[in-house]
């Protein structure tokens, strides 16, 4: 994973505009710092990282002027959603991407997470598949 947010910091760490409190090779620290934090989040945590394009360009437009954050912006979204596009291939059956084994996405009564294996090709638990069916039936009565 960090192949994408280390091509993100080679693109843009030229661009990167000196900040008052120390220069720009802190500044340059931080854009890489941050890069690597949003692409672990994305490999980790990737259910509930519903925005990373926005996220990232918001944690590091402070440290580029004004002019170019168009510019930072596109190149954070191409580098963002082939990171995505990866986690998401990745994804083995009952395993996610960093190993860990694939829980439910549903919450309990007493409000911590589900942690059944969920179905083939479900996000939820044989006792939350409901859930599913319920998100399936809202998304056609929108359509």
């Amino acid at each position: 994973m960090y192949q994408f947010s280390r091509a993100i910091y080679r693109e843009l760490a030229l661009e990167v505009s000196a900040q008052p409190s120390g220069g720009r090779a802190v500044s340059q620290a931080r854009l890489l710092s941050e890069c690597e934090s949003a692409m672990e989040r994305l490999a980790t945590d990737r259910h509930y990282f519903a925005h990373p394009v926005r996220t990232l360009f918001n944690d590091v437009r402070s440290l580029f002027p004004i002019s170019a954050q168009l510019r930072v912006y596109r190149v954070i979204e191409r580098y963002m959603l082939d990171a995505v596009e990866y986690v998401d291939t990745q994804a083995r059956d009952g395993v996610t991407f960093d190993g860990s084994p694939v829980r439910c996405h549903a919450t309990t009564r007493k409000g911590s997470v589900c942690q059944r294996v969920p179905l083939p090709g479900n996000k939820y638990c044989p006792s939350h598949k409901h859930l599913e069916e319920q998100a399936d039936e809202l998304a056609a009565t929108a359509a």
